[in-house]
């Protein structure tokens, strides 16, 4: 298993967070991009840039992650795909899409674009705050553990 992040969008503070668990739980932590992302020098930690264009990096990672993965993104659409694949999605705030509640994200995503699209400011998300910052850490924690009891096994 694995931990994949849909990297152009995610938070320096919470890329730190996933280095420092590589390193300490040794596993694979690849961040997708479709520009240059500096990483720390890592057997665990790697960097793979894709070509600029809409959703390439959300494919490439689709077509890469395995069952029981982890993926980082606060894409939605990206989200659904890996978890119809059997992966596990994770948003920068701590939230686990999960089959049940990903259905419902996606229609309030449309819903919101309809508003925007319509000329309705709807402002951007808050700030990442220390509360979302643990939700995460805990949430990667919890995964990293069941990764490391299934290598065990």
């Amino acid at each position: 298993m694995q931990i994949w992040v849909d990297a152009d969008a995610c938070p320096k503070v919470i890329k730190e967070v996933l280095f420092r668990a590589a390193e300490r739980a040794q596993i694979m932590v690849t961040l997708v991009a479709n520009q240059a992302i500096k990483v720390p020098a890592s057997r665990f930690i790697r960097s793979l840039q894709v070509a600029s264009g809409f959703d390439v990096a959300d494919n490439e990672i689709v077509r890469r992650c395995a069952k029981g993965d982890l993926v980082i993104t606060a894409d939605i659409p990206l989200a659904a795909d890996v978890l119809e694949k059997g992966a596990i999605a994770l948003n920068p705030r701590g939230e686990l899409y999960t089959p049940a509640t990903i259905r419902e994200r996606l229609t309030m995503r449309d819903f919101m674009d309809t508003l925007r699209a319509s000329g309705v400011q709807t402002g951007g998300p808050d700030s990442l705050n220390q509360r979302d910052r643990q939700l995460f850490a805990n949430e990667l924690e919890k995964w990293l553990l069941t990764a490391s009891r299934s290598k065990s096994a």
